[in-house]
């Protein structure tokens, strides 16, 4: 159903049970569906966070905002490298991109670069957010997907879809099949940042949320599988 995908990872979707450092089993299954999709001739980019190893609440007493962000997004680099080891075990050869210079260990972001990787069958991997603290890697994930021409966003949670409110508090709350990215932020339903959806909503990037847990889930959302939720407009 889709030629070329980003997928949005969160640190806490590869991080071990108590949330922190990375569990190498979650980690595998994410990068054998990624090798599988690769080898169907899907073209694929990975956003991924930091928040099994970084979080601005945890130094929120004594360090600043601007410094905290630049420290999230450098741990992205580690979810990125070793996901990237994890694919390229498999056969598939991967690039990892970083929106802030560490060219000893990472390409810098460079989107003419990106995609010929991509034309070469070759996995994409962007690290360390757009590059500049105040946005999240929603907004990373959203900025990507547009630069990169992708058909869709596949975020990755651990929800099976949008809810009109939290199911894990709420027994009667209501997943929807489908709604608009003015819904979503109208109704502050907490799928990505305001920023990002916007940015979606103007160029026209669908947006399908469903749960990383779920088995097979990232190939069965590019296979057109009706699973999670769809944000368009």
């Amino acid at each position: 159903m889709y030629k070329r995908i980003l997928v949005k990872l969160s640190g806490e979707a590869i991080g071990q049970d108590d949330g922190r450092g990375i569990d190498s089993q979650k980690l595998e299954r994410v990068a054998q569906q990624l090798v599988d999709l690769n080898r169907d001739n899907v073209q694929i980019t990975v956003v991924i966070g930091a928040g099994n190893f970084w979080r601005g609440r945890y130094g929120q007493e004594y360090i600043e905002r601007t410094t905290s962000d630049y420290m999230g997004m450098l741990a992205t680099t580690l979810n990125a490298l070793a996901l990237q080891e994890m694919i390229e075990s498999k056969g598939v050869p991967t690039r990892v991109q970083t929106a802030i210079e560490m060219k000893q260990i990472a390409e810098p972001y460079i989107r003419r670069k990106a995609i010929r990787h991509l034309e070469k069958g070759r996995i994409v991997i962007f690290a360390c957010g757009t590059g500049s603290p105040f946005f999240t890697t929603d907004s990373a994930a959203a900025l990507r997907a547009i630069e990169m021409d992708s058909d869709v966003i596949l975020l990755a949670k651990n929800v099976d879809g949008v809810y009109n409110k939290d199911p894990k508090k709420y027994e009667d709350a209501k997943k929807y099949d489908e709604i608009t990215y003015m819904q979503s932020i109208n109704e502050k339903l907490g799928v990505m940042d305001a920023t990002a959806i916007t940015l979606c909503m103007e160029n026209k990037i669908p947006i399908l949320v469903f749960a990383l847990n779920d088995k097979d889930s990232i190939k069965r959302a590019v296979n057109g599988e009706k699973i999670g939720t769809i944000i368009k407009e």
